[in-house]
């Protein structure tokens, strides 16, 4: 499939974006994160529920600062009023677009699980057909802190799901240098209820989720699965496979991941330290907690892009357990899709994304 690389020396200059599915969590905080990037500026947005609405009416918080009108999804348009977009579309509906975005030179992070899988027959098996599996092989997955100089020279950045995100970050260090058991990885995680979007549902009505906690998806049969799997085994440079286990919060945002491996014979505290303190030596957005810190929360990260991650070593039980912390919609989504805008046109890799955490 021919590609035109549309010539614009982006890092000297603003950047015009687009935003596909402006109107779910997701498209929300694209737009929050963007509208205060001091580089870019929001030029297109479309919604299938709220075409011909304003963005800002439909999302009264941003009156004032984001007052543009849903529009239907055009390509030619699109390629004339942006340089840049975010594809915020349900699993299936990106590709039915994206093609035609790169094919008019356009650069594009896909925020869906569409350009993830590197094998088609696996995206088969857990998603259904895929219409463009040629573009697979052209897709770099979106995690900075193992892909960053491919990101850097990609045009299409297929964007990290959020439970992979807090997973992945917890274990890679672990599996780089070969201190734990690639079969031993059992990973139990929680989510606020933002993570199953905006659309209604039973499932996320406030009378059921409310003074409640619940495990779902269990049994290995959660979409998220291959995906980490893929990324574990490219890092353990062998299959690795893992147990992994979703429940939701009864809260707004986050994720709290807890990870359970089992250390090689004469691994001990120090190594465990040493290895992410130099996997994550001079990286932006990932914060430690050592042994003898408290362990990270939620509400630490919470609107911010950081991943936080702490360590215990159960000598008792001879257990592993590291404990990763997200925003589901920041570092777990839009936040790491700016990331990696950043680093794909040439701005500083952390701009639009210096602010603390929202707390309480």
């Amino acid at each position: 499939m021919p590609f035109y690389l549309r010539v614009v020396e982006m890092s000297g200059q603003e950047v015009r974006v687009a935003i596909l599915g402006a109107s779910g969590y997701t498209g929300f905080e694209l737009v929050r994160i963007l509208v205060s990037h001091p580089r870019v500026r929001i030029a297109f947005a479309s919604s299938r529920t709220q075409e011909g609405t304003i963005l800002s009416d439909h999302y009264p918080a941003f009156k004032g600062m984001a007052d543009i009108c849903y529009s239907p999804v055009d390509v030619d348009r699109i390629a004339e009023e942006a340089d840049f977009v975010f594809a915020a579309l349900p699993h299936g509906a990106s590709m039915d677009v994206v093609p035609d975005l790169l094919k008019r030179g356009l650069k594009v992070v896909d925020l869906s699980a569409d350009y993830r899988l590197r094998n088609k027959d696996l995206y088969q098996e857990w998603y259904g057909t895929h219409k463009n599996p040629e573009l697979l092989d052209l897709a770099v997955y979106g995690l900075p802190e193992l892909y960053r100089g491919a990101i850097k020279r990609a045009n299409l950045v297929a964007n990290p799901g959020c439970y992979p995100t807090s997973i992945i970050l917890a274990v890679a260090p672990l599996l780089k240098y070969d201190l734990i058991e690639p079969d031993s990885i059992i990973a139990d995680s929680k989510s606020g209820v933002t993570g199953a979007g905006r659309a209604l549902s039973l499932g996320t009505h406030f009378c059921e989720v409310n003074e409640s906690f619940k495990a779902y998806k269990v049994g290995g049969v959660h979409r998220h699965i291959p995906e980490i799997e893929q990324e574990l085994s490219l890092i353990a440079r062998k299959q690795v496979r893992i147990a992994f286990t979703p429940h939701l919060v009864p809260m707004s945002r986050g994720i709290l991941s807890t990870v359970y491996s089992r250390p090689r014979d004469g691994v001990g505290e120090k190594d465990i330290e040493e290895a992410f303190r130099t996997f994550y030596r001079d990286e932006p957005f990932v914060r430690l907690f050592g042994p003898e810190a408290e362990l990270p929360s939620t509400l630490q990260v919470r609107g911010s892009n950081y991943c936080d991650i702490g360590w215990r070593l159960d000598r008792r039980t001879g257990r592993l357990i590291v404990v990763s912390a997200i925003d589901n919609l920041t570092r777990g989504a839009s936040g790491q899709a700016v990331w990696n805008m950043n680093l794909m046109v040439g701005f500083p890799e952390n701009m639009g994304l210096q602010y603390a955490p929202w707390q309480p």
